[in-house]
């Protein structure tokens, strides 16, 4: 189903986030593994921690939502799951699979996870060779799921496994994994990624020379407790910019997360000249917390690259609209990990952009785009299947004269459901 946006003259009052996805999956699985009664305030109706959920529930959890719309989880500790009877749907999941791969490798059952056809199209092997390399059997198809995992025939051995690119997702399947290991497994980080999972654990972090180690445990006991999931900070990053960039704007945000692996947008947006105060910071569930402001502020060009990308990897797309609307350029490197998102996120920007009317040039990492100042040309672009880069030609539609038509725009419930509706609300056309 197509949305289209029309050109607004400002964003203004507040904003109910959904809650945050990364958080969410981890606070599900560990829910499932803990020895108890786990109480997850704020899980969210979103599809890929509905995946999750659903996945959990196949091998043997119980959850259900109580009357306050709390989400119970009776955890069965780490041995506690029971073999699926048919293959784990991940949807469009790629967090579902590859850290749920990482809890199937260490159990005395095989299974088979399997999800959409974006999501069979990702890349596996960077799971698969740690896993194989802790005696895990998997099994992939050129690459790529399902993912076909049997029973270690003498147990997982525990590693030290150096990421050879940033990837929260793969630290997090070979820490999962290590839970079921012999000996203590080391994952090491050259770039730091982001740390919800050794957060959520308790893990030990050690950082030397820029360069974090991160050890777990096989046995490591996972307690059941309350766990309260913040707004979503890649959510806030669309309506941060749009807020930014519209003129006579002011847009309140409460209880977002603030992890500082995950909020380097913030520190671009300042160095870009955005207005976004920080209020009432607090620590909820291991998990920083607080209220942002964001005001209407002009935006010049930046260099983005380097440590800070996997800090933001998410946020790019968005960024990218950002860019386009500064004055100057904007150069984004380093990026090459959006090339193995639900699409290849970078050649979708620099298409969708250039039909805007901006200048983008794409390269392999990354893209330059010269920004014009608010100069964009509503048209009709594709969302590619993918939620972020629905959302980010949403808000470029707000800033462009004229209308926006966004196709296949319902993809963007994958993490955000009601994204077009807080949209039209906040808008003042």
């Amino acid at each position: 189903m197509p949305e289209t946006v029309q050109r607004a003259t400002s964003l203004r009052g507040t904003l109910s986030l959904p809650a945050d996805k990364s958080i969410s999956h981890r606070t599900m699985m560990l829910s499932a593994l803990a020895d108890g009664t786990s109480r997850i305030h704020n899980f969210p109706t979103s599809a890929d921690p509905q995946s999750t959920r659903a996945c959990m529930e196949a091998l043997g959890i119980a959850t259900e939502r109580d009357d306050d719309g709390v989400m119970i989880v009776e955890g069965r500790g780490l041995d506690g799951l029971r073999p699926p009877s048919e293959p784990l749907d991940c949807g469009n999941s790629g967090t579902t699979m590859r850290l749920l791969s990482g809890i199937l490798a260490g159990q005395q059952f095989g299974s088979v996870l399997t999800g959409d056809a974006s999501l069979q199209q990702r890349p596996m092997k960077r799971i698969a060779d740690p896993l194989r390399a802790m005696e895990a059997r998997v099994q992939l198809v050129d690459g790529h799921a399902p993912i076909r995992i049997r029973s270690a025939r003498s147990g997982l051995e525990a590693i030290e496994y150096r990421l050879p690119v940033a990837s929260a997702q793969v630290k997090s399947c070979v820490l999962l994994a290590g839970l079921y290991a012999r000996g203590t497994t080391t994952v090491v980080e050259p770039v730091p990624s982001r740390d919800h999972t050794e957060r959520m654990l308790e893990l030990d972090a050690n950082e030397i020379g820029g360069v974090r180690r991160i050890s777990v445990k096989g046995g490591h006991s996972v307690p059941a407790r309350t766990w309260t999931v913040p707004g979503d900070f890649s959510g806030a990053a669309f309506f941060i910019v749009g807020a930014t960039l519209l003129p006579d704007s002011e847009l309140e945000m409460e209880g977002v997360g603030l992890n500082p692996s995950r909020t380097a947008l913030l520190e671009v947006l300042d160095g870009m000249g955005a207005d976004i105060t920080v209020q009432n910071e607090r620590i909820e569930g291991g998990e920083p917390m607080g209220d942002l402001t964001v005001r209407s502020a002009a935006l010049d060009g930046v260099e983005v690259g380097g440590r800070l990308i996997p800090n933001l990897i998410d946020e790019v797309p968005i960024l990218a609209v950002a860019a386009a609307c500064a004055e100057g350029t904007t150069e984004i490197r380093d990026a090459h990990e959006l090339r193995v998102k639900e699409t290849d996120r970078l050649s979708a920007m620099a298409e969708n952009l250039s039909a805007l009317g901006a200048t983008v040039q794409e390269r392999e990492d990354g893209l330059t785009i010269d920004g014009k100042g608010p100069d964009l040309l509503g048209t009709t672009v594709p969302s590619f299947d993918d939620h972020r880069i629905a959302m980010a030609m949403g808000i470029a539609g707000l800033v462009a004269h004229g209308s926006t038509t966004v196709t296949d725009a319902e993809c963007a419930r994958v993490s955000f459901p009601g994204f077009w509706d807080e949209l039209r609300r906040l808008a003042d056309a």
